[in-house]
């Protein structure tokens, strides 16, 4: 588990007195030194404030309103909007991941809220009993894509250089390209098609169920004849489990994997010529340690486009906090413990609770998955968001502040206000959501992960 850490509520308010002292000499201004609206009278900066309408004492309210238009500033209220943002999404996850946890926790007989330690202790005990050796579990990655329009609407906001129709960004993952036409996904990535039919044959990685003649190495269940130990037999002596050898009848992989015979179902292979077929999905996938340009939603970690640096912490919490992960593919084996074994009736339907408490509890476990995958992208993004709160609001408001515009210097005021509270939610989250990660990692503890 990563630790994130952000700076203290104390630290922020220690950091801005001075700047703050700063502005509350410039109320003693005089008008002639400012400007604010059309025609204002004479008067310092409450008086002229009064006149134009300005709302000099804050009232407006904000980070705990909702409200991130605090300032009138773009780069700034970007950033307060960024804070609000993350917010409502690190409640969402939190709330996944604790609901996930409450319904496996009920799966073996725990009250909702129950520890996670608690957790992991009753789904070990639960596996112990009906297994030998322990569970083996695969696992795809969690599917995380951020949306475009979110990224380029959040660059745009935030810097007015940026054309929101022009925004492109570094993926660390993949990016969806058009099928049936020659692409050029870069040094650092390749074409990766996929296809999905009845049946194509698949010199790649296969998801449904795989065939050969000559059988196949099955990382999944093989339902048919099986060269070697086979961990569950039909009555007829037929293969319905994990194979240890080779399988000649069909294997059904729930995870995608090698296949090297036909495949029905998906089949996703590399293609060297540049251009996947008609029909098929297209997509460029970056290479380890490398990167691909995208127009299109990431799959994987994006890199926000290039803002100014006032602005980019604020992008990457907006982009962040737009992710959405799909919970992955997860299959479980095992081989029975000694007291599951044999046709007993009580042995027959022993066996049968537990694969219908594992299909239960593995969809559980893929949702907890997709949702840890998104509270390491909100903890990151949080750390950098309250990291930049100098530079994203203080350096700017010190930079309005020093200039003649009565209704930036009040807005600066106000943001400065909102500041620590800001930086204090960004904590209070990251301490809720950091929590239920690490509860959630229990559970795969529990499975031996």
């Amino acid at each position: 588990m990563q630790h994130h850490a952000t700076p203290t509520t104390r630290s922020v308010f220690s950091r801005f007195t001075t700047f703050t002292v700063g502005l509350a000499l410039l109320t003693g201004m005089g008008a002639g030194a400012l400007q604010g609206c059309d025609n204002a009278p004479g008067g310092g900066v409450e008086r002229i404030a009064e006149q134009c309408g300005l709302d000099i004492n804050c009232e407006a309210g904000g980070i705990a309103e909702g409200n991130a238009h605090v300032s009138g500033i773009a780069s700034i209220d970007s950033f307060f909007g960024a804070v609000i943002d993350l917010q409502a999404k690190v409640g969402e996850v939190d709330g996944s991941i604790r609901a996930e946890l409450d319904a496996i926790g009920a799966s073996v007989g725990l009250e909702p809220g129950a520890a996670a330690a608690d957790i992991r202790g009753a789904i070990e005990g639960r596996i112990s009993a009906a297994v030998s050796g322990g569970l083996t579990v695969q696992a795809e990655p969690a599917r995380c894509e951020a949306s475009v329009e979110v990224v380029a609407a959040a660059a745009a906001e935030c810097d007015a250089s940026v054309d929101p129709g022009e925004v492109s960004f570094a993926c660390e993952g993949s990016c969806e390209v058009e099928a049936g036409v020659e692409v050029d996904c870069g040094v650092e990535a390749e074409l990766h098609c996929t296809v999905t039919a009845p049946s194509v044959a698949c010199d790649g990685m296969c998801t449904g169920s795989c065939y050969a003649d000559a059988g196949v190495s099955c990382a999944g269940t093989c339902r048919g004849g099986c060269s070697t130990e086979c961990e569950v037999q039909n009555a007829d002596g037929s293969c319905n489990g994990r194979c240890e050898g080779t399988c000649t009848g069909s294997c059904e992989l729930e995870v995608a994997a090698e296949c090297g015979g036909s495949c029905e179902g998906s089949c996703d292979y590399v293609e060297p010529s540049g251009q996947c077929e008609g029909g098929a999905q297209a997509r460029c996938e970056a290479q380890a340690g490398g990167s691909v340009e995208c127009e299109a939603g990431c799959e994987g970690s994006a890199q926000p486009p290039s803002v100014s640096a006032e602005c980019e912490a604020s992008v990457e919490a907006k982009a962040s906090a737009s992710v959405q992960c799909t919970p992955p593919s997860v299959a479980i084996t095992w081989n029975w413990s000694a007291e599951f074994q044999g046709d007993t009736e009580a042995a027959i339907a022993a066996r049968a609770e537990f694969r219908g408490w594992i299909t239960g509890f593995r969809g559980h476990y893929s949702a907890i998955l997709a949702a840890r995958a998104q509270g390491d992208l909100l903890l990151d993004a949080g750390a950098s968001l309250a990291a930049a709160a100098t530079g994203a609001v203080t350096d700017v408001a010190a930079d309005f502040s020093a200039g003649a515009d009565v209704s930036a210097i009040i807005g600066a005021r106000c943001a400065l206000e909102q500041l620590a509270p800001a930086v204090a939610a960004i904590e209070g989250s990251a301490s809720s959501l950091g929590g239920s990660v690490s509860a959630a990692a229990e559970i795969t503890a529990a499975l031996g992960g």
